[in-house]
């Protein structure tokens, strides 16, 4: 535990911060209001660094409960010493202030301050972060945004075909297929659709390489009879497809296009000597572009820290143990990182399929009576203890090294 000279709350807001300093005994010095510009925040900055600390920044501690942002990146580049601590953590350290559950901008950076002198190992010290990490935790979240637009893009498209063009639902259930797109662009209506040529069927297949179905068997889907609807249903649904077509195929090319950059900027990390964390993480089974830029982008410090509890928790891999008296009960941790914990539950679902080691280890669990997603969290487990084991020798993934050792154990 480092000790500082001053000590700095700041109560982040969009408009304007409210700051707190105080000195080693805990006594307020200063209580400023400082407005989320970029003079203003090079100017609280300089007069932090230089005119409260007479230049020796890191002297100075800064808490706050947002992790990264403009003004975290402004005093870093200062040499201020920053720390942020979980806004849940932040609520239980007010009560030591009011029990009447009071709570105002002062009061909240007051505490801030005044947590970080007495309980600095609750918070956790930041760093500037690497460019390239930064571009792949935007490109990754942006990713998962456009995931789920497309799913609500096709599950709105699903909605009107099942209102009016049901058959088509047999080619593609879920509806999230481009060709069955294209198909639907030529033949928007049933009445339209008895009419499409048979090499214009043919066309839509071939371009888009779809080989389960042929011409013939979508033409007897087209030609069936078509379901009885009230007079301007079709007329309507068609509008509506008119609209949801052109967005979809939209997010469908941004979704292609973010994924070859996610790819690309893993590639440049793969190459930098400072990031060989990257080839030893691709290298693990069960680990794909998705995983690997997932992980890098929601926990790099931790992995750079070889840290595999903090990497467990903020996974949802490790269980929460409630003990009281003789009363012990263990469950599923919800508070967790849940880009992490989706991620993970991928890793450990693909690791099952093509891993014999953790095919073995998750039918076990599954005889003892777990349930299927207890069991793919074991083998992420183990996994995570096998990765950090890999960072720490430098070391890439040998699937016939861990086969020996665990055939030995």
């Amino acid at each position: 535990m480092t000790a500082y000279r001053f000590y700095v709350g700041i109560d982040w807001a969009t408009e304007a911060h409210r700051v707190v300093v105080l000195d080693a005994d805990r006594r307020a010095l200063h209580d400023r209001t400082v407005r989320h510009e970029g003079v203003a925040l090079e100017t609280f900055a300089h007069w932090l660094a230089e005119d409260v600390a007479a230049g020796a920044a890191s002297d100075v501690a800064v808490a706050l409960e947002v992790p990264r942002g403009a003004i975290v990146d402004t005093l870093l580049a200062r040499g201020v010493h920053v720390f942020a601590l979980n806004p849940k953590q932040l609520d239980r350290f007010r009560d030591r202030f009011t029990v009447a559950g009071a709570k105002d901008d002062r009061r909240d950076a007051q505490v801030l301050a005044s947590a970080l002198a007495s309980d600095q190992p609750a918070f956790r010290r930041l760093a500037p972060e690497d460019p390239l990490i930064l571009e792949l935790r935007e490109l990754s979240r942006l990713e998962d945004d456009l995931r789920q637009e497309r799913g609500r893009l096709t599950s709105r498209l699903r909605e009107q075909l099942h209102r009016y063009f049901p058959q088509l639902l047999q080619l593609v259930p879920a509806a999230d297929e481009p060709w069955l797109w294209a198909l639907l662009e030529r033949a928007p209506t049933p009445s339209v659709a008895q009419q499409l040529p048979r090499a214009t069927v043919r066309t839509i297949l071939t371009r888009h390489r779809i080989r389960r179905v042929d011409a013939d068997a979508v033409r007897a889907l087209l030609h069936a009879p078509a379901l009885p609807v009230a007079p301007g249903t079709v007329q309507a649904a068609q509008r509506h497809l008119a609209v949801l077509l052109p967005r979809l195929r939209l997010v469908h090319q941004q979704l292609a296009d973010c994924a070859t950059l996610i790819e690309g900027l893993l590639e440049r990390l793969g190459e930098s000597p400072e990031h060989r964390d990257v080839l030893i993480l691709r290298s693990v089974v069960g680990v794909g572009r998705v995983v690997a830029a997932t992980m890098l982008a929601e926990a790099s410090r931790l992995l750079a820290a070889r840290d595999y509890h903090g990497l467990r928790a903020q996974a949802g891999v490790a269980p929460v143990t409630r003990q009281s008296g003789r009363r012990t009960l263990v469950v599923m941790r919800y508070a967790c990182n849940p880009r992490l914990r989706h991620a993970a539950y991928h890793w450990g679902q693909s690791a099952a399929r093509h891993d014999p080691v953790s095919r073995v280890h998750y039918e076990r669990l599954r005889a003892r009576g777990h349930s299927h997603a207890r069991a793919v969290r074991g083998i992420v487990d183990r996994l995570l203890r096998v990765l950090i084991a890999m960072l720490t020798a430098g070391t890439l993934y040998d699937p016939t090294r861990r086969r020996v050792v665990a055939d030995a154990a």
